[in-house]
């Protein structure tokens, strides 16, 4: 019996281990929160805010599934929609996409709508380990939390595609829901996982690295610049220590499956039979327990984590936005520039007193003028689209943390309960202990 509770003991001592590590996440998590939302949300400014769009179509992703032989293998998923809009042939359509038809769809959204300063909401990152698992056909616990982390990651980036008013009347978005077959996207590699943050990197470089730097006249540009830089920063503080809560959690429930079979060995080697019926009980408890912090820990990262993953590549895009306009901003100043040397030159040829080339200097000058106007126009256009898109990135970014903040926090307090169900349950066996 004492060589039996040494184990039990060591088992008990990890939980509580275990047990501390989590509310020091919990701890971090708490403060990295509080600086996300004191960055976030007070600084919405809903002044300019239009009418609510509403867009009747939900999309949905279902039965994953591997196609091909091992070597050619890939991940293909049925892809659901349902709509009354008339722009679509049914109210009702299936098809069938696999991960980089969606890919595809992004490269051919941000080569069309990305330089006008429209915010095209970026695909879930690609995972070689998980995608190798899947090819190979390895069925385990990781493979298929991989299968339904991209799986919803893809229904969520489809659903923020389609519920952007100029994207949905996009020829290709339409045909990516309804045409049966598509042509199948290549070059897409570099616009999955890490090659689509380096990608979003690069374009800032090029931006920095601006022959005139952008003295920004709007007070709104340079505050929301600002706020996207260090909402960018907290996010990914929080997404860190919640990546930690959720293999802490992962660990205590593990720890506790081993602490419950430990007391239910201990239970059945017991002479006494109250304490044996105690120790039996508590096992099945804390079996019961064991599942919980598994739910628990499976609502922490597709509740909490994903959105969070999914905010910080959204937060890239808006960076990429700005950028587009930063870009306009240098076309413009750079048709200024040489519209002024085209001017100095002609000034030059009359002191030169050389008429012959007078004419041509003027129909530069006529073409600079045309060219300084246009890009002029273009920035103020492409300031406008972004100002728009950012404050609806704002008021959606404010529903989906509203949304899933609750949503997460019902399902703690869910948890709780039931903890408080359980040990309720078992506190008579305990006091029967005689």
């Amino acid at each position: 019996m004492e060589s039996e509770s040494k184990p039990d003991l060591l088992h008990f001592l990890r939980s509580l281990e275990v047990r501390s590590n989590l509310h020091t996440a919990l701890r971090g998590i708490s403060h990295s929160v509080s600086l996300f939302f004191s960055v976030s949300f007070f600084h919405i400014k809903l002044e300019e805010e239009e009418s609510e769009d509403k867009f009747d179509l939900n999309i949905s992703i279902t039965n994953p599934e591997k196609v091909g032989k091992i070597v050619l293998r890939y991940d293909s998923c049925a892809l659901l929609s349902n709509t009354s809009l008339t722009m679509f042939r049914s109210k009702t359509f299936t098809v069938r996409r696999r991960f980089s038809d969606f890919l595809g769809l992004f490269e051919k959204l941000s080569e069309k709508h990305s330089q006008n300063g429209y915010l095209i909401p970026p695909p879930p990152e690609k995972s070689i380990l998980g995608m190798t698992k899947v090819k190979v056909g390895k069925e385990d616990p990781s493979s298929a939390e991989f299968v339904e982390r991209r799986r919803a990651a893809l229904e969520r980036y489809l659903q923020r595609v389609v519920s952007h008013p100029s994207l949905l009347q996009d020829p290709d978005v339409r045909e990516f829901l309804e045409k049966e077959e598509l042509p199948r996207a290549v070059s897409t590699q570099a616009l999955s996982g890490a090659g689509f943050l380096k990608m979003l990197n690069k374009a800032t470089d090029a931006v920095s690295k601006m022959t005139i730097k952008m003295n920004e006249q709007d007070v709104w540009f340079d505050e929301k610049i600002q706020d996207v830089e260090n909402e960018e920063q907290h996010l990914r503080k929080l997404h860190v220590m919640v990546e930690s809560l959720v293999n802490h959690r992962k660990e205590l429930s593990g720890n506790t499956a081993v602490f419950a079979k430990s007391v239910a060995m201990l239970g059945s080697s017991e002479d006494n039979t109250a304490l044996s019926r105690a120790l039996s009980q508590l096992a099945e408890v804390e079996d019961r327990i064991e599942q919980l912090h598994q739910e628990q820990a499976s609502n922490d990262f597709f509740t909490f984590s994903e959105l969070l993953a999914d905010y910080i590549r959204l937060l890239g895009a808006v960076r990429g936005c700005f950028d587009q306009r930063m870009k306009a901003w240098q076309r413009w100043q750079d048709a200024e520039n040489m519209l002024q040397k085209k001017r100095e030159a002609e000034a030059k040829l009359l002191w030169a007193n050389k008429p012959d080339k007078l004419q041509q200097a003027k129909d530069e000058i006529t073409e600079w003028e045309a060219k300084v106007t246009q890009y002029e126009r273009e920035f103020e256009r492409i300031s406008a689209t972004v100002r728009k898109e950012v404050i609806r990135f704002d008021k959606e970014k404010a529903r989906d943390f509203n949304r899933q903040v609750i949503k997460y926090l019902e399902s703690l307090l869910h948890s709780q309960q039931q903890l408080i169900k359980y040990w309720d349950a078992f506190l008579p066996e305990a006091k029967a202990i005689v």
